[in-house]
C-alpha cells in the first residue's frame, strides 16, 4: 500500500487506518461520474445527493481521499475567491455586496454541514490577520490594500485596520507595523475534513473507487485500467492534477506550495505569541506566507513553492534543507523565540492555477461536463462554493450561486483561457519569482538604500501585474 500517512502532518495524525476502498473493476452506468475524491469532488457529490437523493453517483480516485491538495494544505478555510476584486468589478454596488456576502458565508456553510453530518475537523472560526511584520513597506502596501477594499464597498465589519497595539492583542510579532483583521476565515484540520466528507457521501449512497487512475475521459464516459464508466455527467474534479487529464492541462497548471510544522509548543510559548482563537495569519509579502496554530499547539507555516517545466507534477515532497530553512527563516523573523524550534513535519502539494488567476465553475450542458478549479491556493473554501455551484448547474437550479461572474454556464472547456506554450511559461514564472525574492531580500535589509528599495518594489509590482 502507498505510504499515504507520510503525505503530511494531517494525514499522519488521522486516527484511522488508511485502508484503500475497492478499486473500480467492473463497468458502470451512472448519472454522474466524478474524477477525484478531494474537496471539489466530494462537495459536488454531497450537494447533488442533498438535492436529488435518487442520483446514481460514482467517484473514481487515483489514490485515496486526501492524497492531493485536500490532505496537504495549510488549513485555511477562507470566505474568499482568488481575484474576486477583478471578477466583481463589472457589477453594480448592490450586486457586488451580495456576491461578497455569498463568499464571506462559505465558512459558515461548511460549519453547518460539519454539525449536521457529525464531522470533527478542528473547525475554529477565528478570522485572519494580515500583518505588516518584517519591513515598513508592508504597512504602506497593507493600507493601499485596505483602501482598495473600501472602494469595493467593504467596511470595517469585513476588514479592519489594527494598530501595532491592537495587533498585539491577537498576535505578538517581533516588528509589528500594523495589520488587517478579517473575520471571514476559519482554520481546520484538512485531512479530517476530506476523510469525513468521504465517509459522509458514502453513507448517502455514493460509491467511491480508490486506486483507480482514470486513463481516458470524454463526454459521456471514462476509463480506468480495469473498467469503464458511462455517465450523463462527467465531473473532472482534479484541480492541480489537471495535467493528467488532457486537454485540461492547457487551462490549469500545477504549482507547488510547501509547508512545515513544528513540534507542539508549550502554553508559555503560546502565551508569548497569541493566536488563542484559531486565527490564521500571514505576513503581507509576495512570498505568500500562511500560518496557523494547530489544535495540538504546533505552528503550521507555509510559503510559495515552485513551478516545474512543462507543468509537470511534483511527486517528491521530501523537502530539501534549503526549502525547510527558508520557511524557518520566515517564521523566525516573526517569532524569534522559534528560530531553533524542532520541525517535525515538512511537506507540500500541487495546486491549480488558471490563466489570469481566475477561478472558474463551468457547465457544458451539451456535452455533460462540469468542472470547478483554478483556486490558486484558496481551494479549501472555494471548493465548497464550487461543489454547491456545480450541483445547481447540473440539476439546472436557478440559484444565486449560478449567477456569479466566475460561473461559465453552458460553456465548453474551450471557454477557458489557455496558458502560453513552453518555454514561455517557465521563463516567465522564474523571472517573476526572482523579482519577488529580490524585493523581499532588499526590503528585509534595513541598510538598503531608499532608491534600491523603491526600484525592487516597482520591478516586483510590474512583474506581478504582468502575471494578471
Amino acid at each position: 500500500m502507498p505510504a499515504w500517512r507520510t503525505i503530511s502532518l494531517w494525514m499522519d495524525q488521522l486516527d484511522e487506518s488508511l485502508t484503500a476502498r475497492p478499486e473500480l473493476e467492473r463497468d458502470l452506468d451512472v448519472d454522474v461520474a466524478i474524477i477525484g475524491a478531494g474537496y471539489t469532488g466530494l462537495w459536488t457529490a454531497y450537494y447533488l445527493k442533498k438535492h436529488a437523493p435518487g442520483l446514481d453517483i460514482a467517484i473514481v480516485e487515483a489514490q485515496t481521499a486526501g492524497f492531493g491538495a485536500s490532505g496537504r494544505n495549510g488549513g485555511w478555510l477562507m470566505g474568499n475567491l482568488l481575484g474576486e476584486d477583478r471578477l466583481l468589478a463589472g457589477l453594480s454596488p448592490e450586486q457586488r455586496r451580495a456576491s461578497f456576502d455569498l463568499l464571506h458565508s462559505i465558512p459558515d456553510e461548511v460549519e453547518i454541514v460539519l454539525e449536521r453530518e457529525g464531522i470533527d475537523c478542528d473547525y475554529r472560526k477565528g478570522g485572519v490577520l494580515y500583518c505588516a511584520a518584517r519591513y515598513p513597506e508592508q504597512e504602506a502596501n497593507l493600507r493601499d490594500y485596505l483602501a482598495k477594499l473600501r472602494a469595493q464597498g467593504l467596511t470595517d465589519d469585513d476588514y479592519r485596520w489594527l494598530s501595532p497595539e491592537q495587533l498585539a492583542q491577537q498576535i505578538r510579532i517581533a516588528k509589528p507595523y500594523g495589520g488587517i483583521y478579517a473575520p471571514h476565515v476559519a482554520t481546520i484540520h484538512p485531512a479530517k475534513l476530506v476523510r469525513g466528507l468521504a465517509r459522509t457521501v458514502q453513507a448517502m449512497g455514493v460509491n467511491i473507487y480508490e486506486n483507480s487512475p482514470v486513463t481516458q475521459w470524454q463526454s459521456g464516459s471514462l476509463r480506468t485500467a480495469k473498467a469503464s464508466v458511462r455517465s450523463r455527467w462527467i465531473v473532472p474534479a482534479v484541480e492541480g492534477y489537471s495535467v493528467t487529464l488532457p486537454p485540461l492541462g492547457r487551462y490549469q497548471l500545477p504549482v507547488q506550495s510547501l509547508i512545515v510544522a513544528t513540534e507542539p509548543l508549550s502554553q508559555a510559548t503560546w502565551d508569548e505569541i497569541g493566536l488563542n482563537r484559531g486565527q490564521a495569519f500571514s505576513e503581507f509579502s509576495r512570498q505568500v506566507t500562511y500560518g496557523q496554530r494547530s489544535a495540538d499547539n504546533r505552528l503550521i507555516f507555509g510559503a510559495r513553492g515552485g513551478y516545474q517545466f512543462a507543468g509537470k507534477l511534483r511527486h517528491n515532497f521530501d523537502l530539501s534543507r534549503d526549502e525547510v530553512e527558508l520557511r524557518r527563516y520566515l517564521f523566525g523573523e516573526l517569532f524569534p523565540q522559534l528560530k531553533n524550534v524542532q520541525i517535525t513535519h515538512a511537506w507540500g502539494g500541487n495546486l491549480g492555477m488558471s490563466r489570469h488567476f481566475k477561478p472558474h465553475m463551468l457547465c457544458d450542458l451539451a456535452n455533460g461536463i462540469a468542472l470547478s478549479g483554478g483556486y490558486g491556493g484558496e481551494g479549501v473554501g472555494a471548493s465548497n462554493l464550487g461543489g454547491r455551484t456545480l450541483a445547481d448547474l447540473i440539476l439546472e437550479r436557478d440559484s444565486e450561486l449560478v449567477q456569479q461572474p466566475w460561473v461559465l454556464a453552458d460553456g465548453g472547456i474551450h471557454a477557458l483561457r489557455a496558458w502560453e506554450p513552453e518555454p514561455c511559461r517557465w521563463l516567465g514564472y522564474n523571472a517573476i519569482i526572482k523579482s519577488f525574492v529580490h524585493e523581499d531580500q532588499t526590503l528585509a535589509n534595513p541598510a538598503t538604500a531608499p532608491w534600491r528599495r523603491k526600484l525592487a518594489s516597482r520591478v516586483a509590482g510590474f512583474m506581478e501585474g504582468f502575471m494578471h
